[in-house]
């Protein structure tokens, strides 16, 4: 881009050569008629003497005017290759898809999230001895998996038969980088949280908080985090008119019988460094960013039981389906990296479903770009990767989620 710039210059040129001449600076297009400089400026050379104008018809473009014609000209150059630059490279992830949730026991996984929470059933199946084996990165694996919605949303629920994985650390904390949570949306949180206090959920949050209003960019959220039965993080969250998707206005049933729980705004992760992670979401993924904001305070400290927590928050979206937000502590220090030998079938794993164009083809991208990979090549429909921080997100075909859906 830059040698098609510096040619447009240089025709320019070549066109006019203009000798260089001294006369007092204007920030007038128009020249010296319109606005006469301040005292304090200096006289500045400019290449574009009287005479060179004297053959122009009268009445077109005055001196000045022509020399900030050609200057908007390089410009509307350089912005129209950004636009086609920008064009021609497309977004790789079309959906954001189901959650996923790896648990050690699925029936009570079931209980919990379509009785405690109201989840539908949508399937449930159990895979053939090995059949994700090549997905997963390991052997011998038999699988029970649920797929469950709750509103346009969905997640699933993957039992380990075989290999039994790692329980969630007992000292897990929020600010561990393997840290992640789905944030369930609900028309009114003090009936959700009372929903949630009589079955006994195990809180994280002291009791939902409503963020400050001197935060213009969260203020007003209500929030509770509490846990599912293997310790998995949750919350619900309460967006004010003019906070959220507009959907969750409109949402919430019939007059008669409006739902609580309403769907999935998001899914959050905590990152080390928002920059790098913005890397690999937005620059190789093409994820965009929707908003950010950064949290404080009492409140803060009360939602995820982090003394001195102070967060930058980033949300980023792709063409459907919930978000994915940034959870970057600035304090405390001390959030500990996901192990090396983590591995699928380990409690701490969640997957995020991705539909992209053509999964062979950025995966290519994704592996020159040094990304870690959980699949094995040889599994060409659906590839599991890991962000930066070892989050797990699982790339499949468009086609292929496509055709998912229209057999449900």
């Amino acid at each position: 881009m830059n040698v098609v710039v510096r040619r447009f210059a240089g025709a320019a040129r070549r066109l006019d050569p203009r000798p260089s001449e001294s006369v007092p600076y204007s920030p007038s297009i128009r020249g010296n008629a319109d606005v006469a400089p301040p005292a304090f400026q200096k006289s500045l050379p400019i290449a574009w003497p009287q005479e060179d104008c004297a053959n122009e018809p009268a009445g077109f473009f005055a001196c000045g005017e022509r020399n900030a014609l050609w200057a908007l000209g390089a410009r509307f150059v350089v912005v129209l290759l950004f636009l086609i630059a920008s064009l021609s490279s497309q977004a790789a992830v079309r959906e954001v898809g189901a959650i996923g949730l790896t648990v050690g026991d699925l029936d009570r996984a079931l209980k919990f999230y379509t009785t405690v929470l109201p989840f539908e059933k949508v399937s449930q199946s159990k895979s053939a001895p090995g059949a994700a084996d090549e997905l997963l990165g390991l052997g011998g694996t038999q699988l029970r998996s649920a797929e469950l919605k709750l509103g346009d949303e969905r997640i699933t629920l993957t039992e380990h038969l075989t290999s039994k994985g790692r329980p969630i650390p007992q000292d897990s904390r929020s600010f561990d980088h393997w840290f992640q949570h789905i944030a369930i949306v609900v028309r009114d949180m003090d009936k959700a949280y009372e929903h949630l206090r009589r079955e006994k959920v195990k809180h994280v949050s002291t009791a939902p908080q409503t963020l400050p209003a001197w935060n213009k960019d969260a203020g007003g959220i209500k929030a509770f985090y509490f846990r599912d039965p293997e310790d998995h993080v949750l919350e619900i969250i309460w967006f004010p008119p003019g906070k959220g998707d507009p959907k969750w206005q409109a949402a919430g049933g019939d007059a008669g019988a409006p739902r609580i729980f309403l769907g999935i705004d998001h899914t959050a992760i905590v990152v080390s460094d928002t920059d790098q992670s913005l890397a690999f979401y937005r620059d190789l993924l093409g994820m965009r960013v929707t908003g950010g904001a950064e949290n404080y305070g009492v409140e803060q400290e009360h939602l995820n039981q982090v003394f001195g927590a102070r967060l930058h928050i980033t949300g980023l979206r792709a063409e459907r389906g919930p978000g994915i937000e940034f959870l970057e502590y600035i304090t405390p220090p001390g959030g500990r990296s996901l192990t090396a030998d983590a591995k699928a079938n380990d409690l701490v794993f969640w997957n995020t479903r991705l539909a992209v164009d053509d999964v062979a083809k950025l995966s290519v991208k994704l592996r020159e770009s040094s990304v870690a990979f959980v699949s094995k090549p040889s599994s060409a429909h659906s590839q599991i990767v890991r962000d930066p921080d070892g989050h797990a997100l699982q790339l499949d075909e468009v086609s292929a989620v496509a055709a998912a859906s229209a057999q449900r």
